[in-house]
């Protein structure tokens, strides 16, 4: 299957509503799956960066006095224009990353309902009052000013959204730099953001992160700083942000479990959700459910219905619609998931899958099979994130053994939970040591709920109003109706 996707040659970064092409080198992006040249793209520097954080600090005074209404409306344009586009955008990241047309379209649904909501939202994000004798007490909420956000490869249009909306819709203006792996969704994103919003209130800088990245973090002029990512990465963002003392907000990895009880209704509905838990994304997620814990009680025919559904994945094209699994994003991607894949047969009992798959006529491209080992919690492909289909399936019998094997991670990002008794759901539910617990529903996000991680997973909470706070800062103002009788006389 072939989708014309009509790109342009050469994509420059957006830098005060103008696309501007300063730099002479550039990366080129390449089909995933079958090496084909896709566009060159400018590899922006230090240089596009100043520029780029300079139109945002011009246009940030009057971004900021905007009326919350006015920003609203610019947000929805931009959900507007993604819903009219999505076939297109959709056959785009299926070229630039391999990920699927059956699953992209769920990327962009989610990316639109981030844009409407905090058109919504913004419009009720108020400060408050208090009792002052004599007066009067406001408290204000106001932007930071210039944003520098920088987001993965894996997901480019929610990410880009889960960033760009709650920090313009709270006023701030944005220097946003997506993955050199995955920056043309973002850039035909970009396009459309130049004619929406006024010139300098939305930058995107494309480059490598050791460059562009590295010289965004450490701008001076950067009043907030918003990553997503690896841990690895997100300690220097950090550390950067304490240099300056700028707030950083930051969105980390994952090695999530999803625990089944023997009491559920449903066992086939059940082994096609933890299934979708641990592949969708092509196993690059870093919510993925891969730490599976399964019930004794039901654990030898759970695990014989959890292989067959992983050897009925139908891997092929990311343009197929029948496709279910398509290509890891790189060469090096793929070579980090082959290295865990050796490690976890030497310390684990594979169940299923464990190589590379070759696709005819997309050999470029890396296929990994579904992949599921029989573990211990404490083994190293249960323990690190791989980011690639494979699952660490965990037998467990006593409740308080296993919460304490399923909270023993560095991680807290997601975690699942099975069970048609609602005493098991709370009590898991409490105890778990995740940002957030998806009972019988692997990835229930949902727009207004906070999205967020607890240990080494992060710092701060997305897709919900409380990311509008973390883009805003507060101002108290007491107001007295005539000055207090002299206090030094």
């Amino acid at each position: 299957m072939s989708i014309s996707l009509e790109l342009e040659k050469h994509y420059a970064p957006l830098i005060g509503g103008e696309f501007r092409d300063s730099a002479v080198e550039t990366f080129d992006a390449v089909d995933a799956t079958t090496g084909e040249h896709l566009a060159t793209i400018t590899r922006s520097g230090k240089a596009e960066v100043d520029a780029a954080v300079a139109a945002a600090k011009k246009a940030f005074p009057a971004w900021a006095a905007t009326r919350r209404a006015e920003r609203s409306r610019l947000l929805l344009r931009v959900a507007d224009w993604i819903e009219d586009n999505v076939e297109r955008l959709v056959a785009i990241d299926a070229h630039d990353i391999g990920r699927t047309v059956f699953e992209l379209p769920q990327d962009y649904a989610s990316a639109v309902g981030q844009y409407r909501y905090f058109a919504a939202a913004v419009m009720t994000h108020d400060g408050w009052s208090a009792d002052v004798p004599g007066g009067w007490g406001l408290v204000k909420r106001e932007p930071y000013g210039v944003v520098g956000q920088i987001i993965p490869w894996n997901v480019p249009a929610i990410m880009t959204a889960y960033k760009l909306a709650p920090a313009l819709a709270a006023g701030n203006t944005v220097v946003l730099k997506p993955d050199e792996n995955a920056s043309l969704s973002t850039l035909e994103l970009a396009r459309q953001l130049a004619e929406i919003f006024p010139p300098g209130v939305v930058n995107v800088v494309p480059g490598y992160g050791v460059e562009a990245g590295a010289a965004l973090i450490a701008h001076p002029d950067v009043a907030k700083l918003a990553f997503t990512g690896s841990p690895q990465v997100g300690r220097l963002i950090a550390h950067a942000g304490a240099e300056r003392l700028v707030p950083v907000s930051l969105e980390l990895g994952g090695k999530s479990p999803n625990i089944v009880f023997p009491d559920i209704d449903d066992l086939d509905a059940v082994i096609d959700n933890v299934t979708f838990a641990a592949t969708f994304c092509n196993g690059q997620s870093c919510l993925a459910g891969t730490r599976l814990f399964v019930h004794d009680d039901i654990y030898p025919e759970f695990t014989a219905k959890l292989v067959a559904a992983f050897e009925s994945i139908r891997i092929g094209s990311p343009l197929d619609p029948a496709t279910r699994l398509g290509s890891l994003v790189s060469a090096k991607q793929g070579a980090r998931v082959l290295g865990y894949l050796e490690t976890g047969k030497a310390e684990a009992n594979l169940l299923t899958g464990g190589g590379r798959v070759e696709v005819p006529g997309h050999e470029h491209g890396w296929f990994v099979a579904p992949t599921v080992f029989e573990t211990e919690n404490r083994s190293r492909i249960a323990q690190e994130e791989i980011f690639g289909p494979v699952l660490s399936l965990i037998r467990w019998r006593d409740f308080d053994t296993m919460i304490e094997q399923a909270n023993d991670i560095v991680y807290g990002l997601a975690s699942g939970v099975y069970t048609s008794n609602l005493r098991n759901a709370m009590r898991t539910a409490d105890r778990l040591q995740a940002g957030q617990v998806w009972v019988n529903s692997y990835v229930a996000l949902q727009d207004g709920l906070p999205f967020g991680g607890y240990k080494e997973s992060g710092i701060g909470s997305e897709v919900g109003r409380e990311a509008l706070d973390m883009y805003t800062q507060l101002k108290s103002i007491v107001l007295r109706e005539q000055v207090p009788p002299p206090f030094y006389v």
